[in-house]
């Protein structure tokens, strides 16, 4: 199995929803535009990842949401390195009917309180149904280094919330981790690296905004 160097994973840039939630109202989640800001933030990220791949091959999953794709475009990647699929795994939790403002907001209030992985929002998920399925997308990732032409770079351009939720199924975090760690900032990238031990680490750790609180040991 060719396993690649490196793994990047991505939040998209400032979208419309982030600088006005008010926009949920009158726009699906999954058609919310970059905004300027937004589109500026993924242009300098680009920057980065081009030094970072050099002329190197990547393999690219992009979640199917227009400001996912929309950062992604803007990175500005050279199109004869890189080979892209829509992965729609890797989406933004399904947060369910955005139309009653102030209901969306009493849901956010209660899952602050009740736990961001397992409070599930009427007629949507929980961060348990993001990780389930952000697991399954693992299998099929792992399936995909057996193949010959396997790149050393994948790119993963994703979701806040989803990119914890990948690094803590890849890394087995508890949920107590996991419920430590704040999302990164828009345009944000971590990066798992593959050490001569043949184990990944990750670049820099997610903002810590509080200590663990397990119920139980782990490890």
């Amino acid at each position: 199995m060719a396993r690649p160097r490196r793994i990047v994973l991505v939040r998209h840039g400032e979208s419309e929803g982030n600088a006005d939630d008010t926009v949920y109202e009158r726009e699906p989640d999954h058609a919310l535009r970059l905004t300027e800001k937004g589109r500026a933030q993924a242009v300098e990220t680009g920057v980065r990842l081009r030094e970072l791949f050099g002329g190197e091959p990547v393999s690219v999953f992009v979640s199917p949401y227009r400001r996912t794709h929309e950062t992604f475009e803007a990175f500005g990647l050279d199109p004869g390195q890189v080979r892209i699929r829509e992965e729609p795994r890797l989406r933004e939790q399904d947060w369910g009917n955005w139309q009653d403002r102030e209901d969306v907001r009493l849901q956010k209030a209660y899952r602050d309180a009740y736990g961001h992985f397992f409070y599930r929002f009427a007629q949507g998920e929980s961060g348990a149904d993001v990780y389930d399925r952000v697991g399954a997308f693992l299998e099929s990732l792992h399936r995909s280094f057996e193949t010959p032409d396997s790149p050393e770079n994948v790119l993963l351009v994703t979701h806040g919330l989803t990119m914890r939720l990948f690094c803590m199924r890849w890394f087995h975090w508890s949920v107590a981790e996991f419920e430590s760690l704040s999302n990164p900032g828009n345009a944000e990238y971590r990066i798992l690296l593959l050490g001569d031990d043949g184990r990944y680490t990750l670049d820099r750790p997610f903002a810590q905004w509080r200590v663990p609180e397990p119920y139980g040991r782990t490890g």
